[in-house]
């Protein structure tokens, strides 16, 4: 899931004041989160996620960004609950106790990226992205990207596979894996990292302040495509993308006392 603004605060409905008492369960098709979501229901029942006081992601990762998205206009906090691989976003599964997990919750409002794509056959695409927006080249050949930063050129060439400019939620996820720098909570900075860049060979990235608007131009967009990712929903054959963060959306995210997104950032820089 721009800077991260962030709270901790114990979770009270929103609507009635009271612990909650209508749950909207939301499960990823896979097996393990069908079978969650049944038993689930079964003993706390379900709500329409117009009517609940919050929702309940069953899934990994990639369900949350998802349950993120499509619920975002509701306001609603969100609690993950991992039925997936990795979970860094989730919370551990278990039936027992859940109304009390809730209760307990502590609450982090994140700011996502706001992509503004524009294609080669003269479209534009507007995204959200909670964890980051990718350039990834489309073709065989290395993409040509010109990075400009708040309207002035800081770099007139980047070769490389791609480029990502991800929030300190997203900074654990493909950036990480980029080489990319993690970044704490709640600090006013964007990551923005290379993937395989070839020239210059040693760039991999800069740090800016979460106020900046970056603009990535696609030279020979024809012969070398490029797609534009903004948490998995890509779009293709772009000519430039703008991107910069995002202070009127929030999303809501709830994890269990002691286990939030701070201490999940520190504890993976030492495993």
């Amino acid at each position: 899931m721009g800077r991260l603004r962030c709270r901790r605060v114990c979770f009270v409905s929103s609507r009635s004041g009271e612990s909650p008492r209508s749950i909207a369960f939301l499960a990823s098709r896979a097996p393990q989160a069908q079978e969650a979501l049944a038993a689930l229901t079964a003993r706390y029942g379900q709500c329409a996620p117009e009517a609940a006081s919050v929702i309940v992601a069953l899934g990994g990762d990639g369900f949350m960004l998802d349950t993120l998205h499509g619920t975002q206009k509701l306001g609603l906090p969100v609690y993950g609950m991992n039925c997936g691989t990795i979970g860094f976003l989730m919370n551990a599964y278990g039936e027992p106790d859940l109304m009390a997990r809730l209760d307990a919750a502590e609450e982090e409002l994140i700011n996502p990226l706001r992509m503004k794509a524009f294609t080669l056959n003269g479209g534009e695409v507007e995204k959200l992205a909670i964890n980051e927006v990718s350039l990834l080249r489309a073709g065989p050949q290395a993409a040509k990207l010109r990075i400009l930063v708040d309207g002035r050129e800081r770099m007139p060439e980047l070769v490389c596979d791609g480029a990502i400019l991800c929030t300190p939620a997203g900074s654990t996820a493909y950036n990480y894996s980029a080489h990319g720098p993690i970044l704490p909570i709640g600090s006013d900075v964007l990551a923005l990292t290379a993937v395989a860049a070839f020239r210059p060979r040693r760039w991999r990235g800069a740090l800016l302040p979460k106020t900046a608007t970056v603009r990535f131009e696609v030279l020979e967009g024809e012969k070398r495509p490029v797609m534009a990712d903004a948490d998995g929903r890509s779009v293709r054959d772009v000519l430039a993308v703008e991107i910069r963060s995002e202070p009127d959306v929030q999303h809501r995210i709830l994890f269990d006392p002691g286990h939030g997104l701070e201490e999940r950032l520190i504890s993976e820089q030492f495993t």
